[in-house]
């Protein structure tokens, strides 16, 4: 298997989506990527304006910005949510305008 037609950031974005409260080690072993590598996606996806991670308590707690444009210009007119849709993940809106979590 050479290739795949999502990027880990995407498995990373779509794994917190689904999980918000997902420790990073096992969102790494899900996306089969190293814990230090899903840290270095979550640090990308926060610095884009794609997520937030708030922290509860000893975990953290990640909000998805479902409003997001896609980054690629064959796609930017597209938002993240349409994405997470197409995996059945509905997020529902919370906090700030744009930002969305699983959670109901």
């Amino acid at each position: 298997m050479g290739w795949t037609f999502l990027t880990n950031h995407a498995h990373v974005l779509l794994a917190l989506a689904r999980d918000p409260h997902a420790r990073l080690r096992d969102v790494a072993g899900l996306v089969g990527i190293t814990e230090r590598a899903a840290q270095a996606i979550v640090a990308d996806l926060e610095a884009g304006g794609y997520l937030r991670r708030e922290r509860v308590g000893r975990r953290n707690r990640y909000t998805i910005n479902a409003v997001g444009r896609f980054r690629h210009p064959a796609e930017e007119h597209r938002e993240i949510g349409e994405l997470l849709a197409v995996f059945g993940v509905r997020p529902a809106f919370a906090g700030e305008a744009g930002l969305a979590s699983t959670e109901p």
